[in-house]
């Protein structure tokens, strides 16, 4: 299966549709009548695609077990045809596209069971993607003129006593977003070191900087106490989130201190030192975070 511990948990929706076709407008009218043998074909046809939707995963071995939270059916008669319309919502890691169609399908293959002692001519066809909301596809273009600096604070790593593998990471990370590091730096867990980096970047224009480092408690970290006096604005969405992704993997992250916020139209984070707490936070933000700079210049939320 595919790793999606990465993940954030959004908003999904998908309609899918199944077109089902009789050959005599007396099977129409018995469908309507409620006088199919078998019984209501509709109302039969809606169980048997909920539980369709529900055991999509047991059928297919590499989609993953979802939480449902709404699925809708929906008939619409056409002449000899019956347009099958299912939807599906949940809030989670993966979309529900394939549910829809499954469900759908489902649907489809249930009122030809009920039909086939009336009607010999039944088909399905057109079972079909409608439309879906969430995940990557749904998210709006990145702005290309996006620049990031990262900022390693480490006194080992300064002093060339270790090497550094977390900012290495982070840039690999802001790469694959297409966004150009236009600088990386390994400073000591210094406030005048710290300070003066942010004012070089602030200078040179960069859109996202980012300190990987000295975010805990121990003496020498003191990237928040360096950043916060200079930060113009608060963004305390982005460092609830930072903690709350990293929450629910691992219980020591609440005692991270990262810190985000503006200066000017430059967009400062501090990010633990560890690799994957500085991947998890950038996961947790990034890239629907970029959309700031869209809102910062004049830009309409998204919906």
């Amino acid at each position: 299966m595919v790793d999606i511990t990465h993940k954030k948990n959004t908003l999904r929706i998908a309609t899918a549709e199944a077109l089902l076709t009789v050959s005599k407008k007396e099977t129409i009218q018995a469908i309507q009548n409620k006088t199919v043998p078998k019984g209501d074909v509709f109302e039969m046809s809606r169980a048997a695609g909920l539980l369709g939707v529900k055991k999509t995963p047991e059928i297919l071995p590499d989609c993953h077990p979802l939480p449902i939270e709404y699925a809708g059916f929906n008939f619409e008669i056409h002449g000899l045809q019956i347009k099958i319309s299912c939807s599906l919502k949940t809030i989670y890691k993966t979309g529900v596209e394939v549910e829809a169609m499954h469900g759908a399908s489902i649907v489809a293959l249930n009122m030809y069971d009920m039909l086939k002692p009336i009607d010999k001519g039944v088909e399905i066809s057109n079972i079909r993607l409608v439309s879906k909301k969430g995940g990557k596809t749904d998210r709006h273009r990145l702005n290309t003129n996006i620049t990031s600096a990262v900022i390693v604070c480490s006194d080992t790593a300064s002093k060339k006593e270790k090497e550094d593998k977390a900012g290495k990471e982070v840039i690999k990370l802001m790469e694959n977003w297409d966004i150009n590091v236009v600088d990386y730096q390994v400073i000591s867990d210094d406030i005048d070191q710290i300070q003066s980096q942010l004012e070089k970047q602030i200078a040179a224009q960069t859109s996202v900087i980012l300190f990987v480092g000295g975010t805990g408690l121990s003496p020498r970290d003191q990237t928040p106490d360096a950043l916060e006096p200079l930060l113009e604005k608060r963004i305390p969405g982005i460092e609830e989130a930072i903690r709350k992704y990293g929450q629910d993997r691992t219980p020591y992250a609440s005692l991270s201190r990262s810190v985000a916020g503006l200066i000017g139209k430059s967009l400062v984070i501090a990010l633990p030192g560890s690799t994957q707490g500085a991947l998890e936070s950038l996961h947790a933000v990034f890239p629907e975070a970029f959309h700031l700079f869209d809102i910062i210049k004049g830009a309409k939320h998204e919906l």
